[in-house]
């Protein structure tokens, strides 16, 4: 076709759409698209339950035609979720009734009802469900319908299936309302029913006998406290508290003779605890990890140590030890450090040291350190031959080093574990006779004795930061006895410790006596409020374990105190709840 014919028909052709040329037919209005949107987009309902789903057509007024996967959905978009003891995830679908080719979809998370159980612990419900979908469960629970507690969020299996929650912190004897709550990946959320679980009874027999009191008008910080309790005849070594001193939660281990030291919430929600008893320490110990209902999830006797300490091939590690004592730390890659202790013979002597050993994360030792290698044995400040009785280790994230109280040498000792990869001489001691220059208090009588328990103070862990501690002072006024002619008397301080590394020097800031000399145990942190808790194992007259929220100033106010009569207080700890990452 030649081209100047070709350009007239394409003129005329375009004349013709806008109707100018005759003949050509009048002008057509466009098509109207049909198209479908529904909302919501997602939906969670229990087992025959009802929900509304609206329907928006463009293009169109002719309606849609409903439909679902499972359930029943009327004309009007009301969707009846199916009966039934299992989840399940529906589809609903909107059609357009003009044009079958146009629809809209939303997903139904069907929730079968959720089961609540009791477990081996009186105060320790289990709660249970099943979603179809992928998110989280979490339980609500309180005295009355306001709830006002929560556990923490566990994740639902990739693609649904069955989540299982301790409900822990309710009181004994007491009905308790708890509800489920899920939230679905896709935004959703779901409240299950209300439903009552009522705790048992526990013997008063068997209680601690525990007072709290908050000053008037002071407000401690929020939370529970956890108690590693020794010594007495209750039923319970171990204990978690509200702030009135109300038992939450307890635990028996089922080991006569044994002491707890000490008790630790685990980042997976269990309990870490070491038992031993007699003397030397380690003698007969037990580590072992629960849960919230009591149950044992793992533990490693004193021979099941050795055992792996004669299989391990780490420097060091072909010794045999007591057993584990007092402490343990757990690091971020999920590694434990442990210490143990150890005894040889020196010059006719028996005599009782310590060994940090690092556990990986089937229980295998992969590094030591031992302070008969790297300490004197003849620096015999107290209770020789139990040389060194270590009593806490806690971990530098900065430079991965561990800080070691060692008990009977009045020192805190910075250990070169570097992650895994050190060896070698302490770094430093801190403490009378050690590496460091004490600033703002007088040279020996305000440096700690016979110490326990210390804590990070501030957030960064090397250079120049800050610790805390229960200051016992039983050996204060060494060599000469404290309490003796011309010797300070006996009594037990809370110093807090501005260290720099470098300059070697100790300044104390806040540093108040506390109300008794308390001769064994304790500890000491800083609290979120700014407060300092602390801890006297050996109480107060008629008492036999303190605890006390002060202010961190010059007059050390009380803001909290607990006492604790017939049984001592090895350890006390302000937790934010029960589970981690929870603040109630």
């Amino acid at each position: 076709m030649k081209p100047k014919l070709w350009f007239c028909i394409r003129v005329m052709y375009l004349l013709c759409l806008i109707g100018v040329l005759e003949g050509c037919g009048s002008y057509q209005a466009p098509v109207n698209y049909v198209t479908v949107t529904i909302n919501p987009t997602a939906a969670a309902v229990a087992s025959a339950q009802t929900t509304q789903f609206v329907a928006t057509v463009t293009g169109d007024t002719t309606g849609v035609t409903w439909t679902a996967s499972a359930g029943t959905i009327d004309a009007n978009g009301n969707y009846t979720a199916p009966m039934g003891t299992q989840s399940s995830t529906v589809t609903v679908k909107a059609t357009s009734k003009k044009d079958i080719t146009k629809s809209a979809r939303a997903t139904v998370h069907v929730v079968a009802p959720g089961q609540v159980a009791s477990t081996a612990n009186l105060q320790v419900a289990l709660y249970s469900v099943a979603p179809a979908g992928s998110g989280s469960v979490s339980v609500q629970f309180g005295l009355d319908t306001n709830y006002g507690l929560t556990t923490w969020a566990q994740p639902v299996p990739q693609g649904g299936g069955t989540v299982s929650l301790f409900v822990a912190g309710m009181k004994a004897n007491t009905p308790y309302h708890l509800r489920g709550v899920i939230k679905f990946d896709d935004g959703t959320q779901f409240t299950d029913a209300d439903q009552v679980f009522t705790t048992g009874t526990i013997p008063t027999t068997q209680l601690p006998t525990i007072t709290a009191t908050t000053t008037q008008g002071a407000t401690p910080q929020p939370g529970v406290e956890l108690l590693d309790l020794v010594g007495g005849t209750t039923q319970f070594t171990l204990a978690v508290t509200d702030l009135s001193g109300n038992l939450l939660w307890g635990y028996n281990p089922g080991l006569p003779g044994l002491l707890a030291n000490p008790i630790k919430l685990l980042p997976n929600g269990n309990f870490l605890m070491n038992f031993n008893g007699g003397s030397p320490d380690g003698l007969n110990s037990v580590l072992r990890e629960v849960d919230l209902s009591g149950t044992t999830i793992w533990e490693m006797t004193a021979t099941d140590l050795n055992n792996a300490l004669a299989a391990a091939t780490c420097a060091g590690c072909n010794i045999t030890v007591v057993g584990t004592h007092h402490d343990f730390v757990l690091l971020p890659n999920g590694h434990l450090i442990v210490i143990a202790a150890q005894q040889q013979t020196i010059s006719g002597t028996l005599i009782t040291g310590d060994v940090l050993i690092d556990l990986d994360q089937n229980h295998k030792p992969v590094w030591l350190w031992n302070e008969f290698d790297h300490l004197d044995t003849n620096r015999r400040p107290m209770g020789f031959p139990d040389w060194t009785h270590s009593n806490a280790v806690i971990y530098s994230a900065d430079d991965g080093n561990l800080i070691m109280s060692i008990r009977h040498q009045n020192w805190l000792v910075k250990v070169p574990y570097m992650n895994g990869t050190g060896s070698g001489p302490a770094i430093w001691k801190l403490g009378y006779q050690g590496d460091f220059a004490l600033m703002g208090g007088t040279d020996p009588v305000d440096w700690f004795y016979a110490q326990h328990g210390p804590s990070f103070v501030t957030t960064n862990t090397t250079g120049q930061f800050s610790l805390v501690l229960f200051d016992n002072g039983n050996d204060r006024g060494f060599p000469t006895p404290c309490g003796t002619t011309g010797q300070p008397p006996c009594h037990s301080t809370v110093p807090l410790l501005q260290l720099d590394e470098a300059a070697k020097t100790a300044a104390l800031g806040f540093h108040p006596t506390a109300p008794t000399f308390s001769f064994f145990g304790g500890n000491a942190e800083v609290l979120k409020n700014g407060n300092v808790e602390y801890c006297e194992s050996a109480g107060g007259p008629g008492t036999a374990g303190d605890i006390y929220e002060v202010t961190q100033d010059s007059n050390a106010q009380i803001i909290w105190k607990m006492l604790i009569t017939g049984q001592n207080a090895y350890r006390g700890q302000r937790l934010p709840s029960l589970y981690p990452g929870v603040q109630w």
